[in-house]
Parts: C-alpha cells; sequence; structure tokens
C-alpha cells in the first residue's frame, strides 16, 4: 500500500511538473514555487524532475525564455541527486546525459559528460526503436545531436510506422514521443498526416501533461523557429 501510495504521488508530481513546463511554453510563466532545498516534498520534486529530464529546460531552449532560480536549482539538484549507475539501462544513461547537455547549452552547469555507447538502438525492430524514442523524446531539441537523433533521421519511414502503431493501440504518451520525433524529421511522408494526426493524440490523451507537453514539443519543433 505504501509502494502504491508513493507512485500515486510520485505521478502526481509529474503531471504537476509538466502542467508547469507547458505553461511556460505558452508564455504563462506560472511554475509553481520550489519547496527549499530539504523541505518535504523536494526529494518528490526531485524525482519527478528526473521523469521530464531535459524538457525541464525546453523553454530555455525554445524560447530562450530566463529560468528561474527555483528551476535551475531543480535541474542541478536533479543531476546531483541521481547519477546513473554504469550498468543503468540505455534510456536511463541517455536521459542523464541528455539534461546535462541541456543545462550546459544554457550555462546552467559544466560541461555534460560524454555520451554512452547508442549500439543498442542499431539496426533493432522498429515498434522496440519507437517505444524507445517516445522514451528518450527530450532528446528531440535543438542543440542535442547525438547517436540517437542521427538512429531517428536514417529510420524516418519506421518512426512514422511506430507513431501510427500508437495511435492505433491508443498509447497517446509513445504517440506524442514519436510525432515530436516525426516534427523534427526530414522526409515524412505527406500521407501521414502528422498535424491531424497530433490534434487527434491532443484530443484523447490530452488529460495527460506529459501528452500535452509532447505535442506541445512537436508543433513548436515543427515550426523550425525559436521565438
Amino acid at each position: 500500500m505504501k509502494q502504491s501510495g508513493t507512485t500515486a504521488l510520485l505521478q502526481g508530481a509529474v503531471q504537476d511538473l509538466a502542467s508547469s513546463v507547458v505553461s511556460d511554453l505558452h508564455g504563462g510563466g506560472h511554475a509553481p514555487p520550489a519547496d527549499p532545498a530539504g523541505g518535504p516534498g523536494r526529494d518528490l520534486e526531485l524525482a519527478a524532475a528526473r521523469v521530464l529530464g531535459a524538457d525541464l529546460l525546453m523553454p530555455a531552449l525554445l524560447h530562450r525564455a530566463p529560468l528561474t532560480q527555483d528551476r535551475i536549482g531543480l535541474v542541478t539538484g536533479t543531476l546531483d541527486a541521481f547519477p546513473p549507475r554504469p550498468q543503468a539501462a540505455p534510456t536511463v544513461l541517455w536521459s542523464h546525459w541528455a539534461m546535462a547537455r541541456a543545462a550546459g547549452l544554457i550555462d546552467v552547469s559544466g560541461a555534460a559528460p560524454e555520451a554512452p555507447d547508442a549500439a543498442w538502438i542499431d539496426g533493432v525492430p522498429w515498434p522496440f526503436l519507437t517505444h524507445q524514442l517516445a522514451v528518450l523524446a527530450p532528446l528531440a531539441l535543438p542543440g542535442l545531436e547525438c547517436a540517437v537523433t542521427r538512429a531517428a533521421r536514417d529510420r524516418t519511414l519506421d518512426v512514422a510506422r511506430g507513431f501510427v502503431r500508437a495511435v492505433r493501440r491508443r498509447d497517446w504518451l509513445q504517440a506524442a514521443g514519436a510525432g515530436r520525433w516525426l516534427a523534427t524529421l526530414e522526409k515524412v511522408p505527406d500521407t501521414l498526416g502528422l498535424g491531424t494526426g497530433l490534434d487527434f493524440v491532443e484530443l484523447m490523451g490530452g488529460s495527460d501533461a506529459r501528452v500535452l507537453l509532447q505535442v506541445r514539443a512537436a508543433r513548436l519543433l515543427g515550426t523550425g523557429v525559436l521565438v
């Protein structure tokens, strides 16, 4: 019961933090104040920040919006609190690298660690590729060029297939993540109807703030304009 309650609290914290990023992307700037260091909700907030990863910095990277001291402290605190183990899953290693790299791009922290190995993504079946890319959607940001982004470019059609599959399976978070990648890729088939597909994903899955975040990112990235 305790584990279930903790999971629910974390899910709620992730939703709140994702909503604040969506608000920032819309120019709202209504992020709730962070708990002070050592406050009762600080560990939960850091764990939620770890889930969102580099997306915490998306408003600064896309809009050149200044970060509050609370957000900077949350990013640096998360990087310090959750260093990945060497044997961690590839998505964990890459998520940490993406956050550190994004923080370095806007001078929030020092140099990012060396990019992890990406051999695990070579030649994987397209459903698995789409799943992994959706988990690593925060890598689809300006300035985060790496082996994973190159793999996505090399397999645009497979990512498009994965997007359609996720929509048909009503996996809205995976569909939104795949759609975000497709918004950054060239040679996406016109027949895919990505814009209409993203509208449908938002309509059906928009009660999840993480879905809204990915759809909003996809639309911003698809314009090719940093405002």
